[in-house]
């Protein structure tokens, strides 16, 4: 069974930089879609981005297109998130997850927790001066 686990997270500054990673283990990514999730205290969880494997299209929430990047590593089954320009509103814990079968329309569905199989335990984000 896949396991994911998220690292990367801590306390920064506004306007600093973090990686997120997100290892894949018990499993590859080349058969799953993966998504990036973010849930602040008191806040329902969001959709933050998502890396369709099969065919590399990426996706984004539309308040954190340009300032988020995601990308994957096949050959260290990792998944990362590249935040920049960090601010106090992106403080939150970050969650990596992960959809066991190929589907169509994934620009559609992505942002629906119900669509993922896997999820990681969360890496907390904090963004104050």
């Amino acid at each position: 069974q896949l396991q994911l686990v998220e690292s990367g997270g801590g306390l920064v500054q506004p306007g600093e930089s973090l990686r997120l990673s997100c290892a894949a283990s018990g499993g590859t990514l080349d058969y799953y879609a993966m998504g990036w999730f973010r849930q602040a205290p008191g806040k329902e969880r969001e959709p933050v981005s998502s890396i369709s494997l099969s065919d590399g299209a990426t996706f984004y929430a539309s308040s954190l297109k340009g300032r988020f990047t995601i990308s994957r590593d096949d050959a260290k089954n990792t998944m990362y998130l590249q935040m920049n320009n960090l601010t106090p509103e992106d403080t939150a814990v970050y969650y990596c997850a992960a959809r066991s079968s190929v589907t169509t329309s994934w620009q559609l569905r992505w942002r629906r927790t119900y669509e993922y199989d896997y999820w990681g335990q969360g890496t907390p984000v904090t963004v104050s001066s």
